[in-house]
């Protein structure tokens, strides 16, 4: 009986935004599990040494690279480290968000406006940008972009987050038929509500909300896929409503 593979992603980059907490802490874990080099990137240094150190203890690899992806020159300079040191990419999961449920879009501050949409859309295309040409070079990769249930239905007092998550949807199937030709598969992970420090989740059951560790499952899940084909989309909800 041949035995599983229990490295599937040994030695892959994985390159993780938002990895200091969350979410993309998770998902960070899950990939080292896997095997791969695990690439985690933030704004603040100690949250992704604390994610770095948990997954060392439990003897995966990881390594910390600051990043702003609201900052262009940012993101450029982290794409041209990795490929100084590893000269490949072979995994971007673009996690790296911030939430925006003040009130009513036309009490919105227009900075606030500007934070959601340059972190949660922009900061994905200048990601894409930076990393995809590595990927077209080895003709082989995956871009997984992390968005919402808020990208698919209506969300009062949360319009900017919900705008930059439809946005982020639609960006991500059209990038899939761009990069497909190039062996490279793009998936969009859509969560419910996820009992996270994003936004408060007011008057729902964080017990019944998903956890971080339930996105990281679904993104070992696309990672992992046979060659042959892609899951373009995933709707994750929790099992009861919170």
């Amino acid at each position: 009986m041949r035995e599983a593979n229990l490295n599937p992603l040994n030695k892959q980059v994985a390159v993780v935004t938002g990895a200091g907490r969350g979410i993309g802490a998770a998902i960070a874990r899950k990939l080292a599990a896997l095997g791969a080099v695990v690439i985690l990137c933030g704004r603040k240094r100690d949250p992704l040494e604390s994610t770095a150190a948990g997954i060392r203890r439990d003897g995966g690899q990881a390594e910390v690279l600051p990043c702003d992806v609201t900052d262009l020159s940012s993101v450029e300079a982290a794409a041209q480290q990795i490929d100084k040191t590893h000269g490949r990419a072979d995994i971007l999961v673009n996690n790296a968000g911030i939430g925006g449920f003040g009130g009513p879009l036309h009490e919105m501050p227009p900075e606030s406006w500007d934070a959601v949409l340059n972190t949660n859309l922009r900061g994905v295309y200048y990601c894409i940008r930076s990393f995809a040409p590595m990927m077209v070079r080895a003709k082989n990769g995956h871009i997984i972009n992390i968005s919402s249930l808020a990208g698919k239905n209506p969300l009062p007092n949360g319009a900017a987050y919900a705008a930059s998550k439809w946005g982020l949807n639609g960006l991500s199937y059209s990038v899939a038929e761009e990069l497909r030709t190039h062996n490279i598969r793009v998936s969009v992970v859509c969560p419910g509500s996820v009992d996270t420090e994003l936004s408060p989740h007011t008057g729902k059951d964080s017990k019944k909300m998903l956890r971080p560790e339930d996105v990281a499952h679904v993104v070992a899940m696309l990672v992992t896929q046979a060659p042959q084909s892609f899951v373009s989309e995933i709707l994750l909800r929790p099992t009861m409503k919170p």
